[in-house]
């Protein structure tokens, strides 16, 4: 017989998703599995939603708890599942038909310190074209390195229940983002293999506006810098902290400061640079583009090379700055 999974979703406030979610999970082309999903304290009607789902399966159950924040809820949620195998997604996540299965596939046979991640889609199915634009950045972003991924985002996460135990588990007591690549920073450290199998997918839904997409790039850079400054691994190419994002945020910081420099002197000399500059960030970036044309063609393609060239990099720089200026007080809680 297969090994029980159990499906580990925190959720705070998510109305909006958890019923897709949860729908998603129900239809999944395996058996052996349940769902327990962690309340973090949600104030809408969260809780009514999985009640209602739960009502016509006994592969789903909920936990209410006090608001602890997402990796207290994953942590409550793991110590009440029953299954030998968790899988730790988020309640915007969409399970893929297959994805419990190539889950399942993907531990049978691998010893106790093996934990395998899974990512978004590519495509993004009826997302705008920030959705579009943020699906394909990921999914490229978490495969590069199949076989030595620097982390194991909880959007897709498999590890054996005894070893998540053993390990302690997500940081409580950390920044509001990004403890799921804390924790699996620290499983390597302690000699735990990361492996990364696209064949385990989410659709994400993400709901971004552009403002939305900027306020998350902005958020997103800032506690990142927090943490890669007391990793020291500031410069390190690490998924969507990747050589691509930080080469194209220090190519347009280096074109405002060139041009503002021929602005205010005349120099021509200054903007002799900025062909080569740019070929050689097109050069760095072009696996990116690839999967940009591979998730929507040339009509994704364009504007994405448009926003990720020219704007997206503005929030990213920002949000630099603010995590560089915070670490010194506030380090990474």
């Amino acid at each position: 017989m297969p090994p029980l999974i159990s499906v580990v979703i925190p959720v705070r406030n998510g109305r909006r998703t958890i019923g897709r979610c949860l729908q998603a999970a129900m239809e999944s082309r395996f058996e052996d599995f349940e769902v327990v999903v962690a309340d973090d304290g949600s104030t809408d009607d969260t809780a009514a939603i999985v009640t209602e789902v739960a009502a016509g399966t006994d592969k789903l159950r909920l936990l209410q708890l006090p608001h602890r924040g997402a990796a207290g809820a994953r942590n409550a949620g793991a110590a009440a599942a029953h299954g030998e195998f968790l899988f730790f997604i988020d309640a915007d996540c969409l399970l893929e038909p297959d994805a419990v299965a190539n889950a399942a596939r993907a531990m049978q046979g691998t010893d106790p310190k093996t934990v395998v991640g899974g990512t978004y889609t590519l495509a993004a199915p009826g997302e705008n074209f920030f959705g579009k634009f943020q699906s394909a950045f990921i999914h490229h972003s978490e495969t590069k390195y199949p076989d030595r991924p620097d982390y194991i985002a909880s959007h897709a996460l498999v590890i054996r229940k005894a070893t998540f135990d053993a390990t302690g588990g997500f940081p409580a007591q950390f920044m509001p983002i990004i403890e799921d690549v804390e924790y699996a920073h620290r499983l390597r450290r302690t000699g735990h293999r990361l492996v990364m199998d696209a064949s385990i997918l989410v659709q994400h839904v993400f709901l971004f506006t552009l403002r939305g997409s900027l306020r998350n790039a902005f958020k997103k850079s800032r506690f990142w810098t927090r943490y890669s400054l007391h990793n020291k691994d500031v410069f390190a190419d690490s998924g969507t902290a990747s050589f691509e994002l930080k080469a194209a945020t220090a190519a347009l910081g280096a074109t405002i400061l060139l041009v503002l420099g021929w602005f205010f002197t005349g120099l021509p000399i200054l903007l002799w640079p900025l062909p080569l500059l740019w070929a050689a960030t097109l050069v760095v970036c072009f696996g990116l583009l690839r999967a940009y044309f591979r998730a929507g063609g040339l009509s994704l393609l364009l504007p994405a090379m448009l926003y990720f060239f020219a704007i997206y990099p503005i929030p990213v720089g920002l949000g630099a700055v603010v995590g560089v200026l915070e670490y010194p007080r506030k380090g990474v809680h």
